[in-house]
This record gives C-alpha cells, structure tokens and sequence, in this order.
C-alpha cells in the first residue's frame, strides 16, 4: 500500500509498500491490510501504526481527521501529527507539545480578556459620554 499523511500545511510523511495500518476511529481500532475493501473513517486523537515491508513499526500520534483507503492509496489527513520508532520517545514529545499548545491558548486567552476589558471601558464611556 501507498501511505500518505497530511497535514494542513504541509505533507508528514510519505511511504511506499506499507503491508500494515492500524489507527484509532470513533468505534476503536481499525485495521488496514493490502486486501482491504475501500473505505473512509472518522479518527480520534491517538497512534497511528503503520509497518513497512522490511516488518519495522513506525508510530504517529496523530490529532483527529480523516483516513480513506482507495485501492492501494491510504490518504490520512489530520490536524497535527508527531512521528516515531519508539513510543516512550513519542509519549515525551507528546507531552512538550501539548505544554506548548498549552501556553500558546493561555496567552490567546489573555490577549482575548484584555480586549473584551478595552471593549466594556470604551462601551461605558461611549453610553456616560
């Protein structure tokens, strides 16, 4: 199978003669063997696994999105993905991203207080005035 993960900016990864995917639906687990019947499926935050044809796993967090399998093409389109070999490695690269995901809506969020602040003082003075 042909395996092509995207991303909103930019394609992640790319791999030809992939024999394996797993990743995470709505309903659990779902499998993906070359022999397949074509479909579409919903995804949820969590690892994608696929093998290639040397038998070595590769792991992909991946956000939510969408996965279709048409013949041999596997198109996986998702938010946000993080890749690699060993899970412990993944976990830990995981938790950095989502501590800056973290901080990145904490200062949204106080950029959105000061401004609805600005907006209540202006409307006051506008109605006082």
């Amino acid at each position: 199978m042909h395996l092509k993960i995207l991303l909103p900016f930019e394609i992640f990864a790319e791999r030809s003669a992939v024999s394996r995917i797993v990743a995470e639906t709505l309903q659990g687990s779902l499998g993906i063997l070359p022999r397949r019947l074509d479909c579409v499926a919903a995804l949820v935050p969590g690892i994608l696994l696929f093998e290639d044809g040397d038998g070595g796993e590769t792991y992909v967090a991946v956000d939510e999105g969408v996965l279709v399998k048409k013949g041999s093409q596997v198109l996986v389109s998702v938010r946000n993905a993080i890749g690699g070999d060993d899970l412990g490695l993944l976990r830990e690269a995981i938790d950095r991203e989502f501590r800056n995901l973290d901080d990145e809506a904490r200062s949204v969020r106080q950029v959105l207080a000061k401004m609805e602040s600005m907006f209540i003082r202006r409307f006051v003075r506008y109605q006082h005035g």
